[in-house]
């Protein structure tokens, strides 16, 4: 069969869009508003739900566990690597979207690594996040020459985020770390030393959450942002994770998943 460019170009597009080939059972840790939406598109993708734990049920059956393919970690920094460990304990790889437990995320991948689990890590599954944080290096790279500009970050989300900064506002400051070498660290501050990057976050209602990098000189502003519109980016993300990392060892991220 021939194919012309414009073929090939569609047909990549629809990587992450197919249905999965296998039906996996789904254990959902964190069966909050995060967690329905999960569960939503899990089944529109043909997979069932086997486990769903909430605060009503935090110590659940590992029977139960044992029985799915995969699970999918969205509930609190202090319960996240609780549930982790359950998952390796029950051999089930585990999709973790939980943010604020990285303190310890060595110690989770020793374990992982040493006794051959399978563990995808993200601090936002959103695939245009993705994307965002490729775009945020490139730009800070660029940046570097250009000392005239300051930069900073401003994170919004809703009222019921635990953490602040966001993860994903951390990944974006460590990614212009990286790039920009006017810049040693960030602060959750406005007002920060000149070699310092600052991260505002703000906390609104009814914000899934909105993330915006600012240069700015004497005569102008450059800006990236990335706003969702929804819960469905993360979710849908958090299940073509599962779909990818199903019977997986190792230790991945979505930089995996999607080929960047």
């Amino acid at each position: 069969m021939l194919y012309n460019s414009k073929t090939l170009r569609l047909r990549k597009k629809s990587t992450f869009v197919r249905l999965s080939n296998k039906r996996m059972k789904i254990a959902i840790l964190g069966y909050g508003k995060m967690g329905k939406v999960i569960e939503k598109i899990a089944l529109k993708r043909g997979h069932s739900i086997l486990l769903k734990v909430n605060r009503e049920n935090l110590d659940f059956d590992l029977k139960l566990l044992k029985n799915c393919d995969v699970a999918i970690e969205f509930s609190s920094p202090e319960s996240a690597v609780n549930n982790i460990n359950k998952c390796f304990d029950a051999n089930v790889p585990v999709v973790v979207g939980t943010t604020g437990w990285y303190a310890e995320f060595n110690a989770v991948q020793e374990r992982c690594i040493s006794e051959n689990k399978g563990l995808l890590h993200a601090t936002n599954f959103s695939v245009g996040v993705n994307i965002f944080y490729e775009i945020n290096k490139k730009l800070a790279a660029l940046m570097d020459a250009s000392n005239q500009y300051d930069v900073e970050i401003e994170e919004l989300h809703h009222t019921q985020k635990l953490d602040a900064p966001s993860g994903t506002a951390i990944t974006i400051a460590e990614g212009i770390i990286a790039n920009l070498d006017r810049k040693v660290a960030w602060k959750n501050e406005v007002n920060v030393s000149e070699n310092e990057l600052a991260i505002e976050s703000i906390r609104m209602e009814d914000v899934p959450g909105t993330h915006i990098v600012k240069y700015e000189s004497d005569i102008d502003v450059i800006e990236i942002k990335h706003e969702a519109k929804n819960r469905n980016g993360f979710a849908f993300g958090a299940i073509i994770a599962a779909e990818y990392i199903n019977d997986k060892n190792g230790v991945f991220t979505m930089k995996d998943v999607l080929s960047l």
